[in-house]
């Protein structure tokens, strides 16, 4: 009898932080709908849209299939996602645009390993819908936007696994133009 209680009550705590640990997750339609925006943001600056193996990360918090092949990569120093309901756009009780800014250090482009600096605010408005229960991005679907400390990481990765001379050479003078961008 005492086991068979001990038992109920251990699927009942269960039952309960199942359904408590769903409701704090981001995204949750009775959530701030800014949280999905800076989930968004936060794993774009570490880099989790720069290889094919580390985007699904980001499913929850978008509506899109998945990502085109990007030959560009934006670098920013920081982003900052506009917190306060004036900045918003309210479309509806399920529809609101929410603006990030990025401090953009410049331009990387894929194919040419090649840098160009380019200090600038870029503005993005993120448009956000309430579907099935939850928050998720529905636009614009924008190149990568990644930190100037990840993408030089990453292109010091590149470096290691390159064995092309010449391809060696271009990720390191990149490597260079991305660390005077700091």
């Amino acid at each position: 009898m005492v086991r068979h209680s001990v038992l109920l009550v251990a699927c009942c705590l269960s039952v309960v932080l199942l359904q408590s640990s769903g409701a704090a997750l981001t995204g949750d339609i009775t959530k701030d709908p800014a949280d999905v925006v800076k989930k968004y943001a936060e794993l774009d600056f570490k880099g989790a849209r720069l290889e094919a193996g580390t985007q699904e990360v980001l499913f929850p918090y978008i509506a899109w299939a998945g990502e085109p092949a990007w030959g560009t990569v934006v670098v920013v120093d920081r982003y900052d996602v506009l917190n306060h309901t004036s900045d918003w756009n309210i479309l509806s009780l399920l529809e609101v645009v929410i603006p990030v800014e990025y401090q953009v250090l410049g331009t990387m482009y894929w194919e040419t390993a090649v840098f160009l600096p380019e200090r600038r605010v870029e503005r993005v408005s993120f448009h956000v819908k309430g579907q099935s229960h939850r928050w998720r991005l529905i636009a614009p679907q924008i190149p990568p936007h990644v930190g100037v400390k990840r993408m030089i990481n990453f292109v010091r990765h590149a470096m290691l696994q390159e064995s092309d001379p010449s391809r060696l050479e271009k990720l390191t003078a990149l490597r260079d133009h991305l660390q005077e961008a700091t």
